[in-house]
């Protein structure tokens, strides 16, 4: 962005009557903004926008300081042609409109809409207006006719509120959150997974404009699944983050107790969820709601046949994903997994080698990290997970502690921490996966899995 800096607001009588702004003969009367002008306004403003351009300011902000800031228009013949808007903080006037329509281009047009805002400040005690313009903008001649200074050395930060405000409550009543940003980086290893997810759910719903344009229909609903510790609960939490969305959990065992029974009470979270612009929401363990049905009615039954109608309504609206996760999908409902309700079925296994190394690497004190055999480490704990892991790699501090605090006379240049006190630390801890689980996980990706 360039930026259109700070001046000094000239006296009123001097911007009312310097000829250079305001001839006598000038074919338009500036005057105070009323509310009958807005939609004439709007369509100026449309006129003034240079295409490929992203204005600094939103057409909401413009109306704001319209209604609540400064603003004059420039009318001939009953028209609005061109139309200038501030708003104001402290001594600060924020010019967030200048606009003129085409045919009024060059005409000196722009530099008396600055010339009436500026008459209208000195009254508010503002000293100082401030513009920001996109890099690209042509029409800064107004700004550099009325004597405003360009700031070279500026840079121009801005971040979308990902929340609205009416939005606070619904999701403090969800127990939702949004998820503090670096989760994506923060997850060690995986690379498969973290790929397959950044193509397939992140990337569409990111760039919904651009996917769409390619016909590709930004994803409504996924299931993860895979063997228990793998990380299928953290994959959920890191697209909230990489999204901007917020994240909400939904509970199904503190559900049951509900009044109107599971099944109500599921229908009533995702109705209320249904206020939020956006959300990732997610369901750990959804076997337990959406287990194969049989011939017998039960109650489960009923919550099972409730998330079936739930999730296409739920695919309806842009805007949000669900994401459920289990650690056993061959129990889940044939029905539930079915096309057009989940777009993908995304196996998450546990960490290869590379992925075990890197994991490690997350928790080992920097310190010593140059002297752990990293690849010996990854090599012992095959089949680990990377909850399996965190917990040896704390077992080996745990036990490094114990030691040096107990331990007298010890050489204090000797490390505590070596690669055989990891591996002791490996050797006693028990991996999650079993062999048998991976066995049936690679045959569950042959058979269920859709990516």
């Amino acid at each position: 962005m360039s930026r259109t800096d700070l001046k000094d607001v000239p006296a009123a009588t001097e911007a009312a009557t310097t000829p250079a702004v305001r001839p006598a003969m000038q074919p338009w009367n500036v005057r105070d903004f009323h509310p009958d002008d807005l939609d004439q306004l709007i369509g100026v403003w449309q006129d003034s926008r240079i295409d490929g351009v992203h204005p600094v300011y939103s057409l909401a902000e413009i109306i704001d300081a319209c209604s609540n800031g400064v603003a004059v228009v420039a009318v001939t013949e009953g028209r609005v042609v061109g139309a200038a808007a501030c708003k104001i903080q402290d001594d600060r006037a924020w010019m967030v409109m200048l606009a003129q329509a085409r045919e009024w281009r060059e005409q000196g047009l722009g530099s008396a809409l600055l010339a009436g805002i500026e008459g209208r400040l000195t009254s508010q005690r503002v000293r100082r207006i401030s513009a920001l313009l996109p890099a690209s903008e042509t029409r800064i001649h107004a700004f550099r006719n009325s004597e405003y200074r360009v700031e070279e050395d500026l840079h121009y930060f801005e971040r979308t509120i990902p929340l609205q405000p009416q939005e606070i409550g619904p999701l403090s009543q969800l127990g939702g959150r949004l998820l503090p940003h670096g989760l994506w980086n923060a997850l060690a290893g995986m690379q498969r997974e973290k790929t397959l997810i950044e193509q397939r759910l992140i990337l569409p719903l990111a760039r919904t404009e651009l996917a769409k344009s390619l016909g590709v229909t930004p994803p409504r609903s996924v299931v993860l699944f895979g063997p228990p510790g793998t990380g299928k609960t953290t994959f959920a939490k890191v697209v909230a983050s990489r999204l901007d969305w917020p994240f909400v959990e939904v509970f199904p065992s503190r559900l049951a107790s509900d009044p109107q029974g599971l099944a109500g009470a599921l229908r009533q979270v995702f109705l209320d969820i249904g206020r939020l612009e956006h959300a990732v929401v997610f369901i750990d363990e959804v076997e337990e709601i959406a287990a194969a049905r049989t011939g017998e009615a039960s109650s489960l039954q009923g919550v099972t046949n409730e998330l079936l109608k739930i999730i296409p309504a739920f695919r309806e609206k842009e805007g949000r994903i669900l994401i459920c996760a289990t650690n056993f999908i061959r129990s889940l409902d044939k029905a539930f997994l079915r096309h057009g309700r989940f777009d993908y079925v995304i196996p998450i296994g546990p960490p290869d080698h590379t992925a075990r190394s890197a994991i490690w690497n997350r928790y080992i004190p920097p310190a010593i990290s140059p002297q752990i055999d990293l690849l010996a480490l990854a090599e012992a704990s095959e089949r680990f997970s990377p909850a399996d892991i965190e917990f040896a790699a704390r077992k080996a501090s745990q036990q490094a502690l114990e030691h040096a605090v107990q331990a007298t006379g010890a050489d204090p240049e000797e490390p505590a921490l070596t690669t055989a006190a990891y591996l002791q630390a490996i050797d006693g801890t028990r991996a999650t996966v079993t062999e048998a689980v991976v066995k049936d996980f690679y045959e569950d990706i042959d058979r269920i899995a859709r990516i």
